[in-house]
């Protein structure tokens, strides 16, 4: 199911766990942030949140945020986060989760999906590449980090 900004708050729990997954700091003013950060971005269009439900309760969720690809001139959506509770995981909720993502990505005309994931996340990858995502080999991708925000000191 699509989220809207009223579901920030319950999908905030799932959306700190998955910063604590990645070695975010576990506090009460993380969690807030989480929350207020997918508030936000609900709040504003930036970015669509779709949440696996289980009687109610939000299991996984997966965000998108819009691009768009110059060489093909169409729009183009990165997959930036997909968490699936460890008591969920192997009941193909992430597969599910992948395919909203792809229902989308061809509702809007996509041209692709993107998507990262840590080098030794064995899971997420077997998982990517089963439903045929290709690691990207055709460009060198490169980041630079513009500084540390409130409550990252800790972070990657």
């Amino acid at each position: 199911m699509q989220a809207s900004p009223a579901m920030a708050r319950e999908l905030s729990g799932l959306f700190h766990r998955y910063r604590l997954f990645y070695g975010y700091p576990d506090s009460e003013a993380e969690l807030a942030r989480a929350e207020a950060f997918l508030t936000e971005r609900l709040s504003r269009n930036e970015s669509v949140v779709a949440a696996a439900m289980e009687e109610g309760t939000p299991v996984g969720f997966m965000q998108l945020y819009p691009s768009f690809s110059s060489l093909s001139l169409r729009p183009a959506w990165i997959l930036n986060d997909l968490f699936v509770d460890p008591a969920w995981r192997g009941r193909g909720v992430a597969r599910e989760l992948l395919r909203e993502a792809e229902r989308l990505g061809a509702e809007t005309g996509a041209a692709y999906i993107q998507l990262s994931t840590a080098h030794g996340n064995a899971a997420a990858r077997r998982l990517y590449e089963s439903e045929g995502y290709e690691e990207e080999r055709h460009f060198a991708v490169y980041e630079r980090i513009i500084g540390k925000q409130p409550g990252e000191e800790d972070g990657p």
